[in-house]
């Protein structure tokens, strides 16, 4: 008869990826929608201002880029950047080199916006991380390392 070896240690049970996977994913959506709601305008969808904090970060674009970079189809950019417009908060201008293109650019009220809505959000965590410990904070800048590096794959 085979005799299999039996520890007496219990062992420690490991976390499922799953688990650790569907944990994070939920963690992070609930951060996410909680720095969302810290915003410059109320009334401002977040694709409204992902479109402003896109042009805001890389400069103007053209509404295909601006429609490829929010991985959505160029009717519902068009229909995103005439509200921003109406608003006041970008501009459509031609090309100077090439009078068939169109690029779109932040106003200053735009911008305005951005900041004041990442001042905020930036704020908010600020706060939210004041009532933490060193150590935590210290293993939250670990895992914003390491989140960055996940998101990068």
């Amino acid at each position: 008869m085979l005799s299999i070896g039996m520890s007496t240690e219990t062992p420690h049970p490991v976390p499922e990826l799953s688990t650790t996977a569907s944990d994070l994913r939920m963690a992070t959506f609930r951060l996410a929608r909680r720095l969302r709601s810290q915003r410059a305008v109320d009334t401002m969808s977040d694709g409204q201002f992902a479109v402003l904090a896109a042009l805001s970060v890389h400069g103007q674009h053209t509404l295909g880029e601006l429609a490829e970079r929010e991985r959505v189809s160029a009717p519902s950019m068009n229909r995103t950047v005439n509200c921003l417009e109406e608003s006041g908060y970008l501009t459509r201008t031609t090309d100077a080199d090439d009078r068939r293109k169109v690029n779109i650019a932040l106003t200053d009220p735009g911008r305005s916006v951005v900041e004041e809505t990442v001042r905020r959000r930036d704020s908010w965590l600020e706060q939210a991380l004041a009532e933490l410990t060193e150590d935590q904070r210290n293993l939250l800048a670990s895992a914003a390392e390491l989140m960055r590096e996940v998101a990068a794959r």
